[in-house]
């Protein structure tokens, strides 16, 4: 969705921790203000719901008790400025807005954690209930444990009175995520618990919590109720490519809006350029060239504007686009040639003119439409500050109640007929955060009953984790993802340690299953491109591509992000597609084919492990991808500066001897005793495979 209101969407980062503690905020208005608002990650930027109180208009004060854990805020001043606290640090959320930052802490965290000391903080534990605190994936059991870092010694998961050391897998400076797998046939029950130990003290985690060991109890899991979460076996393969449909290609002159604009015009938020399904259908062979292997499609329902996010009709494409009859031909045509199609829709809202709230619109108190919306006072009109939910407030996208039966039943049938009338095998969930979990449950048990094949995608731009427990979508689009690619490729901002671990929290909050198949993205309709935040360098540019196409995650390329193509915030993001620098000389695109290539010939690519190689103290961001005997390593140097990289590739990957060749050049690496000597170049990078 358009985040034109320049505001962050996003959920409080838990950090593990739980419970609550008070905050007290204080604001000082450079000029008086009529009201002031706290928003944030804690009350789901809602400018509305937290009004700060003064006496003079200048000094403003609100305490809230706030959920342990790191929080983004901004003020909201009068209803219409929102601005970041002045007093406090702030971060850069992902959609590229800078918040202010909060940390909140339990108190046990005053004094410093100290290994050896024997003082165990507590406040922190906790063994994940839903996924991935227990996972079951290609044969092996997996659990997790959260505690504070640097607090204990030694951390055991003990399985069926077999105790398995665990190991850190990501965190930061407040938290330490730790795991442990063994090999299970999923028919023995098992029972497990958890051991601390640090200096003279050991203490044991079970479901009565913290205690001494033995006294805690044991966990029992039984296989005939475990039911891991199982995600489309394709999309852990797949790369796929997102289209702006009015944007990508005009096939036909002949359903063009009367308006529409040069290709080469600037885009704006009214517009039109003509993109179509015809369009589309005449660079199926640019796409199978590129090696994409599933596209997904912006909307393409009927809609009063060029983005379609305002849908008046669930059963009709837009005729700017096509018919119903050419946009099923083209999913067929795709498909016959290996890509899958991921539609776009919305649940959430819809357009003043869909018929039943023009009914409303109408009948008013009448209309039998009414339990369809949520309605606040009559009369109904279509105003500033309506009487009726709008999402974010926009009197133009009245918000549907999915839980209401008619509504609910007209959604769904929607998704029957698309099945039935085009080849899909996807659905990208628009503002997905925003519609009851109740309906996802619903959507989710209607889709996968008729197909289990079909991938469901959501949009949540923070942790996702409440909707990928295996009962609502299979997969979020990953901003976080983006949002440490920003961080360290384009600006420049954390080290490359600092950058892995970013990577590897957002990864490991999620099943291995799941992790693979989320929507991994740099650029997108309603961000700006990552060329244009790296300002302009195409070197970083490649540097992000690299990491997208070998990290853990389904990539997915913004049309025109493999040709270098800008473009600053919505509506500049959205510009049309440069077809005219799609040639062999482009060395974006010829790297792109080459990755995409890569990635499908490497197994390790889709399916292995990740193994973080990367140092402290090391300007190189080094990770590999493992699975068996197979193994890809990359390094990735950022600094401006050639960087000379060393590391024992038998004790970072477990086998006694390797031998290299750059991925992408064919060239061997010299190998001494497990023992890899290379120079990464500056702003550049090496991809090296066993």
């Amino acid at each position: 969705m358009t985040l034109w209101l320049a505001l962050a969407v996003g959920v409080t980062q838990s950090l593990g921790l739980s419970g609550t503690a008070p905050h007290d905020f204080t604001y000082l208005a450079p000029q008086p203000a009529k009201s002031v608002f706290i928003a944030g990650t804690f009350n789901q930027w809602n400018g509305t719901v937290n009004p700060m109180h003064s006496t003079d208009g200048r000094t403003w004060r609100l305490r809230l008790s706030l959920p342990i854990g790191r929080h983004q805020y901004k003020y909201v001043i009068d209803g219409e400025q929102w601005v970041p606290d002045p007093t406090a640090k702030s971060e850069v959320d992902g959609g590229g807005n800078r918040n202010s930052l909060l940390l909140v802490l339990p108190t046990d965290y005053d004094s410093p954690a100290r290994i050896g000391d024997g003082m165990i903080t507590r406040s922190p534990f906790r063994h994940p209930k839903g996924s991935p605190g227990l996972n079951w994936d290609q044969g092996r059991l997996s659990a997790q444990f959260i505690l504070r870092p640097g607090d204990v010694q030694r951390i055991e998961w003990v399985v069926n009175g077999r105790a398995i050391a665990m190991r850190p897998v990501s965190g930061d400076e407040f938290t330490s995520r730790v795991q442990a797998d063994t090999a299970w046939d999923r028919r023995q029950p098992l029972r497990y618990a958890f051991l601390l130990k640090d200096g003279a003290t050991e203490l044991g985690f079970g479901p009565n919590g913290a205690a001494k060991w033995g006294s805690q109890g044991e966990y029992k899991l039984n296989p005939s109720q475990f039911h891991p979460i199982v995600v489309p076996a394709w999309t852990e393969r797949a790369v796929m490519y997102q289209i702006f449909p009015d944007r990508f290609a005009n096939g036909s002159r002949a359903n063009d809006h009367p308006a529409t604009e040069p290709w080469t015009a600037k885009p704006s938020y009214i517009n039109r350029f003509g993109g179509d399904a015809a369009g589309v259908r005449q660079r199926i062979p640019y796409l199978q060239q590129l090696g994409i292997s599933t596209v997904y499609f912006n909307p393409i329902m009927m809609a009063p504007s060029n983005h379609r996010y305002d849908p008046v009709d669930f059963y009709r494409v837009d005729p700017e686009f096509g018919t119903n009859r050419e946009f099923g031909d083209l999913t067929r045509a795709l498909d016959r040639v290996g890509i899958r199609v991921v539609l776009d829709q919305i649940f959430d809202h819809v357009g003043t003119t869909f018929s039943p709230f023009a009914d409303v619109l109408q009948r008013q108190q009448d209309s039998r439409f009414l339990k369809w919306f949520f309605i606040n006072e009559f009369p109904v009109a279509v105003r500033p500050n309506p009487p009726y939910q709008g999402w974010y407030g926009n009197a133009s996208m009245p918000k549907l109640n999915p839980l209401n039966p008619d509504t609910q039943r007209y959604l769904l049938e929607s998704v029957d007929y698309w099945h039935r009338e085009a080849k899909l095998a996807g659905w990208r969930l628009d503002v997905a955060n925003e519609v009851p979990m109740e309906f996802w449950r619903i959507l989710r048990q209607r889709v996968k009953a008729a197909n289990p094949d079909i991938w469901i995608l959501g949009e949540e731009w923070g942790d996702a984790s409440a909707w990928l427990q295996g009962d609502q979508w299979d997969a979020s689009m990953n901003y976080p993802f983006r949002t440490a690619v920003i961080r360290h490729i384009a600006e420049g901002h954390t080290s490359a340690y600092e950058f892995i671990q970013e990577l590897l929290e957002g990864m490991n909050r999620y099943a291995p299953q799941v992790a693979r198949n989320q929507m991994n993205l740099i650029s997108s309709h309603d961000v700006p491109r990552f060329r244009t935040v790296a300002k302009g360098d195409l070197a970083l540019a490649h540097l992000a591509a690299i990491v997208q196409m070998t990290w853990v995650g389904m990539p997915s390329v913004y049309y025109g992000d493999e040709l270098g193509m800008e473009g600053g915030v919505d509506p500049d993001n959205r510009r049309p597609m440069r077809w005219d620098t799609a040639t062999q000389s482009n060395p974006t695109l010829q790297l792109y084919r080459r990755l995409i290539v890569l990635r499908k010939r490497r197994p390790e690519l889709t399916r292995g492990r990740l193994v973080s190689m990367t140092l402290p103290d090391s300007p190189v961001a080094a990770y590999a991808r493992v699975l068996g005997p197979s193994a890809t390593l990359v390094l990735v140097n950022r600094s401006s500066r050639p960087s000379v990289v060393t590391f024992d590739a038998t004790s970072a990957l477990g086998k006694a001897s390797w031998a290299f060749r750059n991925a992408l050049t064919g060239t061997k690496v010299a190998v001494n005793p497990g023992k890899v000597k290379v120079t990464v170049p500056a702003k550049g990078s090496l991809i090296l495979s066993n």
